[in-house]
């Protein structure tokens, strides 16, 4: 009888070999065949694939097992803290990301392999809302005397302020906007991004001393280039894309109702948007484009008999607001999202996807604009589409397949540019600024630069790259040669550090006093049979004894999203996050990939009794078992049954 699949799905079967293989490869010929092997067993640290494809660099890993319990903090410092920590040593926003990033290192998790990815974000969410609920602040280094300006005071500049203030620099920020946040602010709509929990992790930052912070200040208009290269010891640019592209058809360039995505969303964050239109097209496929269709059916409309209250007027003229009183007529808005690609393969996040249709969103794949269609008055009236292909990688109209949607307002949301105006020296003729491998300007001493201005893409890219210019920045100011980036350039583990925190750390080693003791495995000058490959290589799933692993069910964030019926005026956070427990219960599904978490699987296994724990005033994370040598036969027994990869039959080559 067939197996029932709902068992198939839970019981779940795992084999390291396929049918057909019945011969050993020469590898386990060498150990099965002669008894003996001149390889043993040495513990190699490599980076899991969430780290390796996180644009932030953080070392997920690394709290996750702080949060399960694995790895413990030294001291009276709660694990809560501790995992904060550990989480902002790359990234300074764990509140705001655990919530709105795309998560690429779910898409990378191994955990896939086994039944579902681990839920990184609702961990780091957790992470991010504790920190604030518990007030924990964060300490700059000690002070260096150097000053750096940095011109914008989004993800990418005040992460860049975070990571300067913890190597010493002080820093002066210097904002355009009336407040700090950037696109966190301005681009993402409130109940993604509560406004409380933002101004607390950017106050953070703020708090750590030494962070002059200029609001309203534009550079090249209020003050200049010159005037910053005579004050600062360094310039970080990190002044964002706030222009949008508009739809490449024709009737869009003048007409007053086609907007962007960019100006829609910054009129409704700045409160000056309180209704929409009645009937409204966006062309994305994209994050922005789901935050403006999402946004517009909360909005909904108003009988428009004043002219004046029309949204685009508010959302062209940044002094024009609507006034608050209108929003108690708004009648629901019928609103449709546009795509070039099928809803599988749009680049928004697949949540925020079902969640728009959810709310009501009409949205037409495997589409494109053809032309905005012109009344009389001179405004949009509709917006033609024609069903696509793609040809040579480029959108192709099928003949015969046009038709058009009526439209009030129509937004843009296909892409984002930057505003160099009054700093056009740095206009790379593209309305952005170049970038070398180290994120210094090329040819311009003292300049750097991170985030959308290199190239648009995620807040958590924009973070990434601070972190890095931070380091390059840091390199001029001491003026050292810039170290090259490591081939996985993320933050790691570090076992020496580990082990100096837990008061482990190897006794000095004088040559001159010791002698050459090369080959001698015993001593306690070193960390013995440990090799960090972690700065060059990703743990494939294939690496891992995933057979250890039972199916274990995604513990999911539960989602407040509005029916279409409830979603006007709806402004509520929609995800609510993880609980204590249930942060523990999900990061317990992380499978450590490339660390040791301590299954004691090669103990037990082991038929030398050769593998052992370390004894516990000697283990720390990482330094959980040994091998005794006298006794291992090279079986390779432990490195088959250790679920993490971190065993390799490697000592001896």
């Amino acid at each position: 009888m067939a197996t029932p699949s709902d068992e198939m799905k839970t019981k779940l079967t795992w084999r390291r070999f396929d049918d057909g293989e019945d011969q050993w490869d020469s590898f386990t010929d060498k150990i099965f065949l002669e008894d003996t092997s001149h390889k043993c067993p040495t513990y190699v640290h490599k980076t899991p694939p969430c780290q390796g494809s996180c644009p932030s660099g953080e070392d997920i890993r690394g709290w996750l097992a702080i949060v399960r319990g694995q790895e413990k903090p030294a001291g009276d410092m709660s694990w809560q803290e501790y995992a904060f920590r550990r989480s902002t040593e790359a990234n300074p926003f764990p509140s705001m990301m655990g919530r709105v990033c795309p998560a690429p290192c779910q898409d990378g998790c191994n955990r896939n392999e086994v039944e579902d990815f681990v839920g990184i974000n609702a961990v780091e969410q957790f992470i991010g809302d504790t920190a604030l609920e518990n007030n924990y602040q964060f300490e700059a280094g000690p002070d260096t005397g150097k000053k750096v300006a940095v011109v914008g005071g989004g993800p990418a500049g005040m992460a860049a302020a975070f990571q300067l203030r913890r190597k010493g620099h002080s820093v002066a920020v210097f904002e355009s906007q009336p407040e700090l946040g950037g696109m966190m602010r301005y681009g993402i709509p409130n109940y993604r991004i509560p406004r409380d929990k933002l101004a607390g992790e950017i106050q953070r930052i703020v708090d750590m001393g030494k962070v002059e912070v200029h609001t309203d200040t534009r550079v090249g208009e209020d003050i200049t280039v010159e005037d910053l290269e005579k004050d600062y010891d360094a310039i970080l640019w990190a002044v964002g894309c706030w222009t949008g592209r508009g739809l490449p058809v024709p009737g869009w360039d003048g007409t007053p109702n086609c907007v962007s995505g960019v100006a829609f969303l910054k009129a409704f964050n700045e409160g000056r948007m309180k209704v929409t239109a009645e009937k409204v097209v966006c062309v994305g496929g994209g994050d922005t484009s789901i935050d403006v269709v999402s946004v517009a059916r909360r909005l909904g409309h108003i009988e428009q008999t004043n002219p004046s209250d029309r949204p685009e007027l508010v959302v062209q003229d940044g002094f024009v607001a609507h006034d608050s009183a209108i929003t108690a007529a708004a009648q629901g808005a019928e609103v449709t999202l546009t795509s070039l690609f099928s809803k599988s393969s749009m680049t928004a996040a697949e949540h925020e996807v079902h969640d728009a249709l959810h709310e009501g969103v009409t949205i037409l794949d495997e589409v494109m604009p053809v032309e905005v269609i012109i009344g009389e008055d001179g405004r949009a009236t509709g917006l033609k589409i024609a069903k696509c292909e793609m040809q040579e990688g480029r959108p192709t109209p099928v003949e015969g397949s046009e038709q058009i949607l009526e439209a009030d307002l129509i937004v843009a949301a296909i892409g984002q540019g930057g505003d160099l105006t009054g700093v056009e020296v740095l206009d790379n003729g593209r309305g952005l600024i170049n970038a070398d491998s180290f994120y210094q300007v090329p040819d311009r001493e003292k300049h750097f630069v991170a985030g959308d201005i290199i190239r648009p893409h995620l807040l958590t890219t924009a973070i990434g790259q601070a972190s890095i210019a931070v380091d390059s920045i840091d390199e001029y100011l001491n003026k050292k040669q810039h170290k090259k980036r490591p081939k996985v350039d993320v933050h790691h583990f570090n076992l020496d550090e580990k082990m100096e925190e837990a008061g482990l750390a190897p006794e000095h080693f004088e040559v001159d006093k010791r002698g050459d003791l090369r080959g001698t495995g015993s001593g306690d000058w070193a960390v013995h049979n440990y090799e960090d490959r972690s700065f060059a290589e990703v743990i494939p799933h294939d690496e891992l004894f995933l057979g250890h692993f039972a199916y274990t069910p995604r513990l999911k964030r539960r989602e407040e999203v509005p029916t279409a019926d409830d979603v006007l005026g709806h402004f509520h956070e929609r995800m609510i996050g993880l609980d204590d427990a249930q942060a523990k219960e999900e990061a317990e599904r992380c499978m450590s990939c490339g660390m040791c978490f301590e299954c004691d699987n090669c103990v037990i296994f082991c038929p030398q009794d050769a593998v052992y724990r370390v004894k516990k005033t000697e283990a720390t994370t990482g330094r959980y078992v040994a091998t005794d040598y006298d006794r291992c036969i090279g079986c390779h027994i432990c490195a088959d049954v250790c679920p993490t990869g971190y065993i390799k039959m490697g000592l001896g080559e």
